[in-house]
């Protein structure tokens, strides 16, 4: 049957909904191709991580890959922001490209890694259970109001960060306690624990700031892990503290 005029209409409505609202001009569209370049370089820098650590078994090269797709996640907001080209376009594809970077070329990078000295019964649980958290987490944050002080959980990009200078560093543990780290970090990610975000990181006690650093050059695998423990264990501090505040 055909469609009604008015449902034509709505239709053609909705097809003619701009990528970038506002004053359409060359100079903003240049701008809004340069944020969006920034998205699918961290796409495509994720896709060649899976590449490399599958066909290759370079898993060190493909845990650089990891940290350029955090870089240019990071740019193409900050870019977004200061050029004032902010669009809900915009924020969908980042959503994806994380997805694809963080959600999907973390874990097989790490799986990359692990594999051959951690049993697979474990192993592939653990990285499709990163997988599957990226993606809820990914979806909720699209959905939910947003806070300026903390994240609700993990977010994806710090996920894969950890995920992928724990490759790079491999700090000396037993294979299953790392297993269990790539899956505590995944529920992390789904956990409604409120974690700070960097602008209040940093304005933390210079003291306490500097202690990581003097801790790296004395074992910085040692290091590497009681930072990521801290934070991950001040999610459910702020949590605790927050509910045994007065009203």
């Amino acid at each position: 049957m055909p469609a009604s005029a008015p449902a034509l209409a709505e239709e053609e409505q909705s097809l003619s909904i701009p990528l970038l609202p506002g004053e359409r001009t060359v100079a903003r569209r240049i701008r809004f191709a340069l944020v969006n370049a920034c998205t699918i370089s961290s796409l495509m820098l994720g896709l060649s991580a899976i590449f490399i650590a599958i066909n290759h078994g370079d898993v060190r090269a493909a845990a650089g890959l990891l940290i350029a797709c955090v870089v240019f996640d990071g740019l193409d907001g900050f870019l977004a922001r200061r050029l004032g080209v902010a669009s809900p376009f915009g924020a969908q594809m980042d959503s994806l490209a994380d997805m694809c970077s963080f959600g999907l070329a973390a874990p097989v990078v790490v799986y990359a890694w692990l594999n051959g000295s951690a049993p697979s019964l474990v192993l592939v649980p653990a990285c499709a259970l990163v997988a599957a958290c990226a993606a809820i987490r990914l979806a909720r944050f699209n959905v939910s109001p947003k806070d300026g002080r903390f994240f609700c959980g993990v977010p994806t990009t710090m996920c894969a960060a950890v995920l992928a200078l724990g490759t790079l560093i491999a700090p000396e543990m037993p294979p299953v306690v790392r297993v269990a780290g790539v899956a505590l970090l995944g529920l992390a990610m789904v956990s409604s624990f409120p974690y700070a975000k960097l602008a209040r990181l940093a304005k933390l006690p210079p003291w306490l700031l500097v202690l990581p650093v003097i801790g790296a050059l004395v074992d910085y695998r040692i290091t590497f892990v009681a930072v990521v423990l801290a934070y991950l264990v001040s999610g459910p501090v702020l949590w605790l503290r927050q509910r045994t505040q007065p009203a």
